[in-house]
């Protein structure tokens, strides 16, 4: 296997895919194929690829059917790369768990530049319970379950910790409010938009300098909220 990872990609349109496959090797990935769900799916259980793009509409398996699936099994990234463009195909692409949405047609350089911040962002991820990390002059160590702030420990209700670490977990990627509401209070609850806002606002007051010009937790409006990873919170 090459050095820099292996992708697969989902699509059902074999010019498309073979695009960008050259794209990808041309880069020093490796890359798999599948053409339709079933096949991604069956190909992602056995070769266990570093990255996944998936394309949504496919025969025999949908994309939004082969995403929840894969979410189910495992923490792979998913890239949804689709000609649907529309803001409520990629509020649901992220609500089913994909990491990040991609427009088609796009270029070699786009395409490459969002891999590579993803699975730098999925290795931080990895890492993220093992470790204290650092964003800017806020610490969060979740393996103690200890957050400090310019070195003074910063209490938390046992709500607040279970959202930042949900949050931290996810740095760098867009974390939608029904996600957030189901991780953190069930499913029971993924309507009540007013929670998340209200604890948002809680973690805000405790770890931002300015907490109406958050640099920690960024608001994507229409979507939820992404907490900044340590490169961009530094």
């Amino acid at each position: 296997m090459d050095g820099k990872g292996r992708i697969l990609i989902v699509d059902d349109e074999p010019q498309f895919a073979a695009v960008v496959e050259l794209m990808l090797r041309q880069e020093g990935f490796e890359a798999l194929l599948a053409h339709d769900g079933l096949a991604g799916l069956r190909t992602a259980f056995e070769d266990k690829p570093d990255l996944v793009l998936l394309d949504i509409m496919m025969p025999r398996m949908d994309g939004w059917e082969l995403c929840r699936r894969l979410r189910e099994v495992t923490e792979v990234p998913v890239i949804v790369i689709s000609a649907r463009g529309r803001e409520s195909d990629i509020v649901k692409a992220l609500e089913l768990g994909a990491d990040d949405y991609l427009v088609k047609p796009f270029g070699a350089t786009e395409l490459i530049a969002r891999i590579y911040a993803l699975l730098r962002r999925t290795g931080f991820r990895q890492a993220s319970s093992a470790r204290p990390l650092t964003f800017g002059n806020v610490t969060v160590d979740l393996k103690r379950r200890r957050v400090a702030k310019n070195g003074e420990d910063v209490p938390l209700t046992p709500t607040e910790f279970r959202l930042l670490s949900t949050l931290v977990r996810g740095a760098g990627r867009v974390l939608p409010h029904r996600y957030l509401l189901t991780e953190i209070w069930g499913a029971e609850y993924s309507d009540q938009l007013q929670y998340v806002r209200l604890y948002v606002r809680y973690l805000r007051e405790k770890l931002e300098d300015d907490p109406t010009n958050p640099q920690l937790i960024a608001t994507e409006w229409g979507i939820g909220y992404r907490f900044r990873s340590p490169d961009e919170a530094g």
